[in-house]
């Protein structure tokens, strides 16, 4: 290991890392992958790391990276290496969160017809595909502009793109670097949620710790209706990744690069391969920005036909959109020295502090807004970044609850048809396109995630400033 391997857990979720370590030793890998802990320390022997390799409260065991990981290269050193394994198949999966007028006592009336509208508004599923007119040239002009192309045609808002992450654009992104087949992929599915982990939900504010960060954030009173968005970049951006980590193989036997485990096939970032791999992880990043501000539209028109009025006078705003995704080069702190470090976050999310000039003016004093998204029909939380999390994490936390069983342990043992029911006896109104699949994404799947929340916070990463209740589910 070139650097130590730092985690941030408490002694519940700790014995949930050793369970998986254990279950490992015992009877082999969980789908091919290494427990986490294993990943965290493989990821800290790779070339050009610096500070730590960082896992997060939600950690557990992913491809070559563990989700809930966060590493960080030094730009200046030859030998550093960017790793599709540090970003995941989905790139730029992340969450946005929209505010309402509304309390739950306007929506309780008509909740399950709201729900439904949003089932019908917002394909779901397996093979799902949007509904929104989309060409091969809007493609190409999506990949490259992000929410300025949804700008452009009229599917954003002017205040969505600042409430942003990277103000929905990465700059670097190069269509060219995107292979005809994750294009061909990619077409039909803009506007879509998927399925799996990825929801659309209406939720109510539950709980309110920072009343200042709250206000700012237009989050100002209990049983404030809102809207998360919960998807990424779809097949566009799980065809990027395996076309690199094809390449990058290639790159790895060219220069000599040695690394403890297979899936964490890597390039030198100074390499063609390398180079390749973030232009083209740029432009799926921006394809996922224009899939969640479609789905923001899409929400937009349920709200407004449901209530009989204009998303605008139903203060139907974006709070943020935060990728938990994705490789950025941004400017640390390391030994004492400002460094530019290209920092992999993998199920974590950006946590940057107040006055960082990368937020937006409006997020200025409290810091920037960090959306954690719960289980199915668990609360989801608002948290702030922190002056410590950037010296600690690179500005990092976490970004959910982080899965406790493996996918096909939850079909084993869990009835779909109870899943189903606890979420009814909760008053929870749920549409789903494949009930069967959603043993998968039970609460019991899951680590707890206010025990993660509260022990990012506890550690002074970030900050708890709202508590979202679910009202409504509406999965793939």
């Amino acid at each position: 290991m070139r650097v130590p391997g730092a985690f941030y857990l408490n002694p519940e979720l700790k014995q949930l890392v050793f369970d998986e370590l254990e279950q490992y030793s015992k009877h082999g890998g969980d789908g091919g992958f290494l427990p986490a802990v294993k990943q965290i320390a493989n990821v800290a022997a790779l070339p050009g790391i610096v500070g730590a390799s960082i896992g997060l409260p939600d950690c557990h065991s992913g491809y070559g990276f563990a989700i809930g990981n966060v590493a960080a290269f030094d730009m200046d050193n030859p030998e550093a290496v960017v790793s599709p394994g540090g970003v995941g198949f989905d790139i730029n999966c992340g969450v946005r969160l929209l505010r309402t007028n509304l309390h739950e006592t306007d929506v309780a009336p008509v909740k399950e017809e709201l729900t439904q509208s949003l089932f019908d508004h917002i394909p779901v599923g397996v093979g799902s595909k949007g509904i929104i007119p989309t060409s091969a040239k809007d493609l190409e002009c999506a990949l490259e502009m992000g929410v300025d192309w949804s700008l452009r045609e009229g599917y954003a808002w002017a205040e969505d793109k600042e409430h942003c992450e990277e103000y929905g654009r990465m700059l670097t992104a190069d269509p060219s670097k995107v292979s005809t087949r994750a294009k061909k992929r990619g077409l039909p599915q803009l506007g879509t949620l998927g399925a799996g982990n990825h929801y659309a939900e209406i939720q109510v504010v539950d709980e309110i710790f920072d009343k200042a960060a709250a206000s700012k954030m237009g989050l100002d009173r209990v049983g404030q209706v809102c809207v998360m968005i919960h998807s990424g970049s779809r097949g566009l951006g799980h065809q990027v990744a395996t076309d690199a980590l094809v390449a990058m193989e290639r790159a790895m036997a060219r220069d000599h690069i040695h690394t403890n485990d297979r899936q964490l096939a890597c390039a030198r970032i100074s390499s063609t391969e390398g180079q390749d791999y973030l232009k083209g992880m740029a432009a799926a990043a921006n394809y996922a920005w224009v899939n969640r501000s479609s789905m923001t539209f899409l929400a937009r028109q349920a709200f407004a036909k449901m209530f009989d009025s204009s998303p605008d006078d139903l203060d139907m705003h974006v709070v943020y959109d935060v990728s938990h995704n994705i490789a950025k080069v941004e400017e640390h702190i390391v030994d004492g020295h400002r460094k530019r470090l290209l920092v992999h976050r993998k199920g974590a999310t950006r946590a940057f502090p107040p006055h960082h000039p990368l937020i937006p003016v409006d997020y200025q004093l409290t810091g920037q807004p960090v959306l954690i998204g719960g289980t199915m029909g668990t609360c989801s939380y608002v948290l702030t970044g922190t002056a410590q999390g950037m010296q600690e994490t690179f500005g990092s936390t976490c970004h959910g609850a982080g899965r406790a069983q493996s996918r096909a342990k939850s079909r084993r043992t869990l009835d779909y048809s109870q899943v189903l029911g606890a979420l009814a006896a909760k008053g929870i109104s749920i549409r789903v396109a494949s009930p069967k699949l959603v043993m998968e994404e039970a609460p019991e799947s899951y680590k707890d995630v206010t025990q993660v929340v509260n022990t990012c916070h506890a550690a002074g990463i970030s900050k708890k400033a709202v508590k979202l209740r679910p009202i409504a589910v509406v999965k793939g």
